[in-house]
């Protein structure tokens, strides 16, 4: 059974223009990552109490924080991290959901040019910090969804695999992006083969391998079925598994970066439908 949520910013920075589209699609869920162009974790105490009033009224609630957590240089300071953490967990509890959508940290000094190749000089201390994390979500009742992002340790399968299987917590499960793996390069199917045990989250969008020879220049996105993420394989199987969570649309069909993504609130019902299309052929239903 899949609820639908979505990274509603890719709609508009209006808190109220996102509301006004998803309820136009049936949706009732946000991945709630910025509003009015500010990150979920640097907005004042009066903008999260004014846009909670705006989803009670609406009949909303959160799949998740979308935070940044995790999106940092792994040789950055952590205690300063950690209060950003201590920020999300304490808007789980404003909020009323349990999860929290984090990452497993950039590149020494984010070095652009940095080889993967090095990454295992640096694995100790990427497993340190996410196991501080998932040892703090744990006693705050709250679950970490760890989403593949390109450039990150866990943006490749067999890294990915590697996190779960050494921080070794129910605390830390997996946000299963197809479309990221493309993008990096990687195998979207032995990406989900690998870490289908641990997946319990679902983001949707999907990617062109070749989007630099066919694209526009920017960083687009296609709607879910229409690139090489083989979306299919992972929810038929998800379907077959009885999976019970979110599936949470990020399309980015108008580019996406390191901070989000635009799709338009023109665009954004076409690529709600295209994965409700996915989702009924595949045998699945919406809860």
């Amino acid at each position: 059974m899949f609820t639908l949520s979505a990274f509603s910013d890719e709609i508009s920075p209006d808190p109220r223009e996102q509301v006004a589209v998803l309820k136009g699609c049936n949706v009732r869920h946000i991945e709630f990552r910025s509003i009015h162009k500010t990150n979920v974790l640097a907005l004042s105490d009066d903008q999260v109490k004014e846009f909670k009033k705006l989803l009670d009224g609406e009949g909303f609630k959160l799949s998740a924080i979308g935070s940044p957590i995790g999106k940092v240089a792994v040789d950055a300071p952590f205690e300063p991290h950690l209060d950003r953490f201590k920020r999300a967990v304490e808007l789980c509890g404003v909020f009323g959901t349990p999860n929290i959508r984090v990452f497993s940290f950039y590149p020494p000094g984010n070095d652009p040019n940095f080889d993967p190749a090095n990454w295992p000089a640096h694995r100790g201390e990427v497993m340190r910090r996410l196991s501080v994390l998932a040892e703090a979500a744990a006693a705050s009742k709250v679950t970490l969804f760890h989403e593949n992002e390109h450039r990150i340790y866990g943006d490749s399968p067999e890294r990915v695999a590697d996190i779960f299987a050494t921080v070794n917590s129910p605390a830390l499960r997996a946000a299963y992006d197809a479309a990221n793996y493309v993008f990096g390069n990687y195998d979207p199917v032995d990406g989900w083969e690998r870490t289908k045990a641990f997946t319990a989250h679902f983001h949707i969008k999907d990617w062109k391998r070749n989007w630099k020879e066919i694209g526009t220049g920017h960083e687009n996105g296609v709607l879910a079925g229409h690139g090489d993420g083989n979306i299919p394989h992972s929810i038929r199987a998800a379907v077959q598994a009885g999976y019970r969570g979110f599936a949470v649309l990020e399309p980015h069909l108008r580019g996406g970066g390191p901070t989000g993504g635009v799709t338009g609130a023109d665009l954004f019902p076409v690529a709600v439908e295209a994965f409700r299309k996915i989702l009924r052929d595949c045998g699945g239903n919406e809860g």
